[in-house]
């Protein structure tokens, strides 16, 4: 059997060319004891690990916020779909969590 290497990171092969930014995932979810482990597996599914990540329980709801680096618009768009496709997901707002990134995107229009 081969020799296999850990991978921390998982390049962006959708779109190499793209600026790799900080994002930011902000969701509210029905408060099921199993949400939490499926929203973070999807990141988890691509070696991806968020710098941040805030839960906060309200009556019957979760409000979850991830936070993570280095990935493309396109790619954050894509997890963002996923998690909306999860069940008990109500919302998932997607901005971006890189001021200068933000300024950039608005100077070139």
């Amino acid at each position: 059997m081969p020799h296999l290497e850990a991978v921390n990171t998982r390049a962006d092969v959708w779109n190499v060319s793209n600026v790799h930014s900080r994002v930011r995932y902000q969701l509210l979810a029905e408060a099921e004891p199993d949400l939490l482990c499926r929203a973070l597996n999807l990141f988890a599914l691509q070696c991806l690990t968020p710098d941040e990540v805030h839960v906060q329980r309200q009556d019957d709801l979760l409000a979850i916020e991830v936070v993570i680096d280095g990935l493309s618009w396109h790619r954050a768009q894509v997890i963002a779909e996923k998690l909306r496709n999860l069940i008990s997901i109500c919302s998932v707002d997607l901005q971006s969590a890189d001021p200068a990134w933000v300024e950039a995107a608005q100077a070139t229009g």
